[in-house]
């Protein structure tokens, strides 16, 4: 009765404190709390009685109406679940961390540790060896030659030709837990490859130096890959799965780690103690710890705090599969990762195709865990805004290999003041790190205007930090060991898998089977298809006749034969998957191994004994004969057959029967003995074959990524920056460099009238001329309406959507995604178009570059005052998409040529064309990668900013007058994202009309634009004009609206214009941006301008 009472009094206390995680609604007060009490004390009581064994299995259960079960925690349904979660974490954002310390109290009051790690690497080194400009293509001659070549080095007669590539060097830092590291660095600053080698995930063929240690102990004295999680900024998945089911599966494969013998502890100190943990709490934690589950209540967890509840049961999708959007996948693939039990993450862009809002939650929730929990975190991310660059503690910046600042964020920008480097205002922390350290970029950052600017290299900075105070602490701390003894026994994972070799067979055959229920009316349909093609092949061999002693006979009707030539078929088939599939493991490549097998069926075939006879081939070459599969297959069947009773008789004037004469005319041998000799050698060959198969999946390597990013002079050029020297390499190159100096044009604030009449100016007085003339065009709209037929089969939100619309009077039978929008873009003036998501901006520039085919549009389209006709728009437009669609296999210039060959007129002889594609190649910088191999996304060949150069400059090559350019920046670091945005202002300035889809731009990318094209949520224009310097008109129209909040100092213009127009502010202030444009002096003067400039429609 005592354990009673305490537990009792330990419960209510309970109660009190643990009632916010109760769903709403229900209704506490539906039993007196003291019968609600005991109740439950008894049933805890009966619970402890259990054994640890299965008290860990069980918990107590409280139902939607307030009731409480005993049930066993491994049979928790869907629906159980979903509530349980909902009680613990109802909104992710408000309740994940309440609950997470929750969970962490709970470990606290019985004084269990958990596990931590600190990750250290010291004068860590990765270097490379690869061929640079040609010999890097994959072309026949150079794949004979690397190969001979490699052999050659491999017996050290020849010296390897290949450059070395340093990727890291002399690195050292550590990685603390309980605090959140963000990984900074420009393009190919080597993030990626510090990562893998952290994670252990390293390259082989890398050659690396240094030492890398986990709570002291090396890596080979643990599993790091289990120890750890590494998150891939290539989404790889598979698109018949379901969101759901892909992170269940990876949390099946993962296991729970060290986290059941955790709970056991924790369970006995607390029946020690007396204690009563949180029923909801404690279910989930127990559900969390038991592996073996086929979904584990720690994915739907994660589905909620990354945001994938609305998607959860929809199928991840791939190039042939209509699935989730890209920033979903992006999710995924940080969810399976975090779904596992590791207790180091390194992330590697998480962010890629996610907006800011979505990007800002994810990792705030990454550092609630980090934080409450001890984990051990390093992200990269690219184009961090503000607000989530805050969120971290610590700051690793690299740059050409090596790390320029690892410590504090407090102290990163204190030490480039000290280089004489300050942070604009209106320029975002992590952007500026980012391009501080480039050679192109740095000298706008000088802020010692008393003395000249020299260049300050990576060697430099990175020297210079050994000296700053926080280098200093960092040496000094690695300069005292690790205590291995202060490691908690959990922390390091000793096992190479997370769950037993059986239940990694269970979960994988579980879900090929799901698949092939997936995919079952493929399946079906292929059965009935071979069902049906044998039936009509068996109709060919129909007789009504069977003839005798002829020719027509067949062959020997013995059952014996037949099942012993049966026999042989399949060890002939066999045979020849063994050796196709060792082909393929040698070749390791499709074309190489199509080449390989083609020489091998030539051979085996030849050699075979039955196009050319044992007896006709040369003596010097009939070792081939004699290791030949098919010579001993043919001779086995030849046997099996001429041996037989309808081969036995005798012809006259000969003391042998037909078939040994038949077997003799062909160079077969005539022994009975060579069935069997036949079939054991083809038994033989299998076992050879896929054992040769199993060495070669083991030892063999894939071939080197087939990039040529690197030619010579880039690479003399990266040397002499790192060494701190200057050296022109041509001439063109210089131009180059000089105009990649600006990142940022600064936007006149001259009128709209004085901007439109220098247009002819510009073109006059242009940087540089074109090869091929183009006139500069404008493209004006009036009144442009888009709408589609509704869909037959209603969603949940496309109900809610046509409630909304038939509030507002639209009819329920189209769908208007455009209303009435009005506007024209200019040559020579860079305009953004931009909203919230579902305003139109794509939608809008289909419609206008006469991509929609479908749906009805209404309003007129005029190019420089005449009526559009898109069979001779589509001539003097181009369209660059989101994706970066290219042919892998051929280089950059190759690309443009075959661009130009089809696109140009007839008129345009092969030199003009071959250099006008060179001058399109200087002005998107693309001419030191003029022979680089395109290659496949995130496989190899170009990086992602140099692929997006490459859609820009196919448009180019056309000759176009007007440019439509969707999303250029959208998964682009900062300073990639600004190389991209100084090829388009460089395309600008040539005299075309430019028209960029932006989502979530920076201050820097949003102040190289001119003029803004805003569009609210239901295709609504609601600004229309120039952007001003330093966004001076934007903010001006919008701080003149009633009610609209001042921006704050620093703050992105981009996004507080998106924030203060959102329809949740719209409806809070009561205003409908749209009529205040329709009612402005703005939209009053721009319709004025138009008419008097020669833009009237």
């Amino acid at each position: 009765m005592e354990v009673v009472e305490n537990t009792l009094t330990v419960n209510s206390a309970r109660f009190s404190s643990s009632s916010i995680w109760r769903a709403n609604g229900r209704d506490i007060f539906s039993r007196s709390s003291c019968e609600e009490d005991d109740d439950e004390a008894l049933k805890w009581a009966a619970l402890e009685k259990l054994p640890t064994f299965a008290r860990i299995r069980r918990g107590i259960l409280t139902e939607e109406k307030g009731q409480t079960r005993e049930i066993d925690v491994k049979k928790l349904g869907v629906i159980e679940k979903r509530n349980l979660l909902e009680r613990l974490v109802r909104i992710a954002e408000e309740d994940n961390e309440k609950f997470l310390l929750k969970l962490k109290q709970r470990i606290d009051r019985v004084g269990v540790d958990l596990p931590t790690i600190e990750v250290r690497f010291e004068h860590l080194s990765v270097d490379a060896e690869a061929y640079v400009g040609s010999r890097a293509l994959p072309t026949i001659f150079n794949f004979f030659i690397n190969g001979v070549e490699g052999f050659l080095n491999y017996v050290h007669i020849l010296p390897s030709r290949k450059k070395p590539l340093a990727i890291l060097h002399d690195v050292s830092g550590i990685i603390k837990p309980g605090r959140m590291t963000l990984l900074l660095g420009p393009p190919s600053s080597g993030k990626t490859t510090l990562l893998l080698a952290l994670a252990g995930k390293l390259d082989p063929n890398l050659k690396n130096s240094g030492t890398i240690t986990y709570n002291g102990y090396g890596m080979n004295e643990f599993v790091p890959q289990r120890t750890s999680a590494y998150t891939s900024q290539n989404d790889l998945h598979i698109g018949e799965l379901t969101v759901r089911e892909t992170l269940a599966f990876s949390a099946r494969c993962q296991g729970v780690g060290a986290s059941y013998e955790m709970l056991t502890e924790l369970a006995r100190r607390e029946k020690e103690a007396n204690i009563k943990p949180d029923p909801d709490l404690d279910i989930y934690m127990k559900a969390a710890s038991l592996e073996g589950q086929t979904a584990n209540v720690v994915t739907d967890y994660v589905l909620k705090i990354l945001g994938l509840e609305i998607c959860a049961d929809t199928m991840v999708g791939d190039e042939m599969v209509r699935g989730i959007s890209g920033g979903q996948k992006k999710r995924v693939t940080t969810g399976e990762m975090l779904v596992g039990p590791a207790r180091v993450l390194f992330m590697d862009e998480i962010s890629t195709g996610l907006d800011s809002s979505t990007t800002y939650q994810i990792v705030n929730s990454i550092r609630q865990s980090i934080h409450i929990l001890q984990g051990t975190c390093v992200i990269s991310l690219l184009q961090p805004a503000p607000e989530t660059y805050n969120l971290f503690d610590d700051i690793i910046l690299l740059s050409d290999g090596q790390i320029v600042y690892k410590g504090p964020r407090e102290n990163v920008l204190e030490f480039f003041e000290t280089m004489g480097f300050k942070c604009p205002e209106r320029k975002g922390v992590a952007d500026f790190l980012q391009e501080v350290t480039s050679s192109k970029d740095q000298e706008q950052y000088w802020a010692k205007k008393d003395e000249p600017y020299s260049l300050v290299t990576v060697g430099e900075f990175a020297e210079a930090f050994q000296s700053f105070h926080v280098g200093r602490n960092l040496g000094d701390e690695l300069a005292v060991p690790f205590d291995k003894a202060k490691s908690h026994p959990a922390a390091l994972t000793m096992n190479k898998y997370g769950v037993s070799k059986k239940e990694l067979l269970k979960a994988l055959a579980s879900r090929e089977y799901l698949l092939m229920k997936r995919n079952s009316f493929f399946y079906i349909f292929k059965m009935i298809q071979l069902i049906t093609m044998a039936f009509i092949t068996m109709t060919v061999f129909l007789r009504t006749e069977m003839p005798k002693k002829t020719a027509e006979d067949g062959y020997d009707p013995s059952v014996g034969r037949l099942l012993r030539m049966y026999l042989l078929l399949v060890c002939i088939n066999q045979m020849g998957s063994g050796l196709f599939r060792l082909i393929a493991a040698l070749g390791r490549n499709m074309i190489v191994a199509n080449m390989l097998s083609s020489c091998a069926l030539l051979a085996v075939m030849v050699l075979g004994g039955f196009i050319i006879s044992r007896d006709d081939i040369k003596k010097w070459w009939v070792w081939g004969y004699w290791i030949s599969p098919m010579m001993y297959g043919q001779n086995a069947l030849a046997v099996n057959e001429f041996l037989g009773n309808s081969w036995k008789q005798v012809p006259p004037n000969s003391t042998e029967s037909l078939g040994v004469l038949a077997l003799k005319s062909r160079g077969l041998f005539p022994e009975a003995h060579w069935y069997w000799l036949g079939a054991g050698a083809l038994i033989a060959y299998v076992f050879l074959f896929n054992t040769l198969f199993t060495v070669a999946l083991t030892y063999l390597d894939p071939f080197e990524k087939p990039q040529a990013v690197l030619s010579e002079e880039t690479l003399a050029e990266n040397k002499a920056a790192k060494g701190g020297e200057f050296i022109e390499l041509s001439p063109r190159g210089k131009s180059s460099l000089e105009r990649g100096a600006e990142v940022r044009r600064s936007v006149s604030s001259a009128s709209v009238s004085s901007r439109v009449g220098s247009i002819s100016i510009a073109n006059q007085n242009r940087k540089r001329g074109m090869v091929l003339p183009f006139e500069p065009l404008s493209i004006a709209f009036n009144d442009i309406k888009y709408s589609v037929d509704m869909p037959q089969n209603y969603s949940t939100e496309i109900v809610t959507t046509m409630q909304e619309m038939k509030a507002q009077g639209i009819p329920d039978d189209r769908l208007e995604l455009l209303k009435g929008v009005t506007g024209a873009f200019r040559p020579g003036v860079l305009t953004a178009l931009m909203g919230v998501s579902g305003a139109g901006k794509t939608t809008l520039m289909d419609v206008l570059a006469g991509r929609k085919t479908g749906g009805y549009i209404e309003g007129q389209i005029t190019i420089s005052g005449y009526p559009k006709k898109q069979e001779t728009f589509a001539r003097i437009a181009g369209y660059c998409e989101q994706t970066d669609i290219h042919s892998p296999h051929v280089t950059v210039y190759e690309s443009l040529q075959y661009s130009a060959w089809l696109r140009l007129p007839l008129e345009v002889d092969s030199a003009t064309r071959k250099m006008f594609v060179d001058e399109i190649m200087e002005l998107v910088e693309l001419t030191p990668l003029r022979e680089a191999l395109v290659g496949l996304p995130g496989v190899n060949g170009l990086s992602t900013e140099q692929r997006k150069r490459l859609t820009i400059a196919v448009e180019l090559v056309a000759n176009p007058s007007i440019i439509f350019m969707d999303e250029p920046t959208s998964g682009l670091d900062a300073r990639a994202a600004a190389i991209v945005m100084r090829t388009v202002r460089n395309t600008v300035d040539t005299g075309r009309t430019v028209v960029c889809t932006i989502h979530q731009p920076s201050i820097d990318i949003f102040d190289a634009f001119d003029e803004l094209f805003l569009l609210k949520r239901g295709g609504e224009e609601i600004y229309v004009g120039p952007i001003g310097r330093h966004s001076s008109h934007l903010i001006k129209y919008f701080e003149g609206v009633n009610g609209v909040s001042k921006i704050k100092d620093g703050y992105n213009p981009a996004t507080w214009m998106l924030e203060v127009t959102s329809p949740v502010q719209e409806s809070a202030l009561g205003v409908n941006f749209a009529e205040v444009y329709k009612n402005s002096e703005l939209y009053r003067y721009l319709e004025l301008s138009r008419t008097n400039f020669g833009f009237d429609i």
